[in-house]
């Protein structure tokens, strides 16, 4: 089988969730005797030409794009659709709703089927304008009118396809990634002044909608002696917010920001997190909260649906979305009832490793491919020509 896949912003993944997702399954796709073209930015491989290269065992296809807000996913997306029309393919498979906006184009320039992957409402996302938003939605639209089937990362968004446009979508979650080895000693965590099990920890894109302004604002207010919070991530042009928020905890020893972490580090910084903090008022699925709970950090997140069907009743805690004070009150419950976040962290570990697994996904994805290129059976000839037929009495 022959898939491109046009959504990403490249592979390998450095940041965002859609390049770890796809990181993930096109390896895996590709062990299992399958050729994957991804369509990648230039802006993000650093290749300006047309170009292409090779991740564990995925084509990554770089072309052209504008590193402007906004415009280079439009453009890179435009052409890879256009350029999945030069190579017969089974599946050309869109990630994301903005990149959906040209699902017409495979659609009626080729014989492949056309399948999008939704990982959340982006038209909700504060990072873009009234014109960028609508776009999204035209995308969105437009993946429901032309893909052949749709994938939700979530149980929210299969019910707001259905709810919104009357679409039946493939529910097909995300996964955590395997973190790999980290110092043992925590070398990287002592140098930034810190102790295992006593920081609150928030990892995630710097953007409005994930609220860490909020998380700061709580902390600030918390009387526990000990305790640090460490804020993991980069911006996604969103340099002012950025801004604002690094002022807010300039004069706060106690709130570290690193950056955006990978590799061993991230890994280390995860693993020795007293707890972890999600305060966002949208997600898809989000792969950060996967991670801790699947590392065993306790978990602490908004009350929004999707944190819900993940953290459920005992496998953390929740509160109430955009509320400071319900933020408050839960981290100092959770700062002085170690034993039984302890147990809420061993069930959430035990429930994502029984429900949340790439073998799984990519296995599900795979069998959704076969059924969409599956031949249509020939009809059986009839065995009584009309001539043949017995007469009626």
């Amino acid at each position: 089988m022959k898939i491109a896949v046009i959504g990403a912003k490249g592979l390998p993944a450095k940041q965002g969730g859609i390049e770890h997702h796809c990181e993930e399954i096109y390896s895996r796709v590709v062990e299992q005797g399958h050729e994957v073209d991804l369509f990648a930015r230039s802006s993000y491989t650093g290749n300006v030409s047309l170009s292409h290269y090779n991740v564990h065992g995925v084509k990554v296809v770089s072309i052209p794009s504008l590193n402007v807000k906004g415009m280079d996913a439009l453009l890179s997306s435009a052409l890879g659709a256009i350029a999945s029309n030069a190579k017969r393919y089974d599946i050309v498979h869109f990630h994301a709703l903005g990149p959906s906006l040209f699902t017409w184009l495979p659609k009626f320039a080729s014989s492949a089927k056309v399948v999008v992957t939704c990982h959340g409402l982006d038209w909700q996302r504060a990072k873009w304008n009234k014109a960028s938003s609508d776009l999204i939605r035209r995308g969105e639209r437009a993946a429901v009118r032309f893909s052949d089937e749709m994938i939700v990362v979530s149980e929210e968004l299969r019910s707001y396809f259905k709810q919104t446009y009357g679409k039946e979508t493939i529910y097909i979650p995300n996964a955590p990634s395997n973190m790999g080895d980290s110092d043992p000693t925590f070398t990287y965590g002592t140098s930034l002044g810190l102790e295992q099990g006593r920081y609150i920890l928030f990892l995630g894109r710097l953007v409005p909608e994930k609220c860490p302004d909020l998380l700061i604002k709580a902390f600030q207010n918390l009387q526990q002696e000990g305790w640090k919070l460490v804020m993991v991530g980069g911006t996604s042009d969103t340099n002012e917010f950025t801004s604002e928020i690094t002022d807010m905890a300039a004069n706060n020893k106690n709130i570290i920001f690193t950056g955006e972490l990978r590799g061993p580090r991230l890994a280390e910084i995860l693993r020795g997190a007293g707890l972890f903090v999600l305060p966002s008022e949208l997600e898809g699925l989000p792969l950060s909260m996967l991670e801790a709970m699947q590392e065993g950090v306790p978990v602490l997140g908004s009350d929004i649906p999707v944190h819900q069907q993940l953290i459920g009743k005992e496998r953390g805690m929740l509160f109430q979305v955009k509320n400071v004070d319900s933020c408050l009150r839960s981290l100092e419950w959770a700062i002085n009832h170690q034993q039984e976040l302890a147990v809420m962290a061993k069930n959430a570990q035990n429930y994502v490793q029984t429900n949340y697994t790439w073998n799984q996904i990519t296995a599900e994805t795979l069998k959704l491919y076969n059924t969409l290129t599956a031949p249509v059976p020939k009809p059986k000839p009839n065995p009584f020509p009309v001539s043949d037929r017995p007469a009626k009495a």
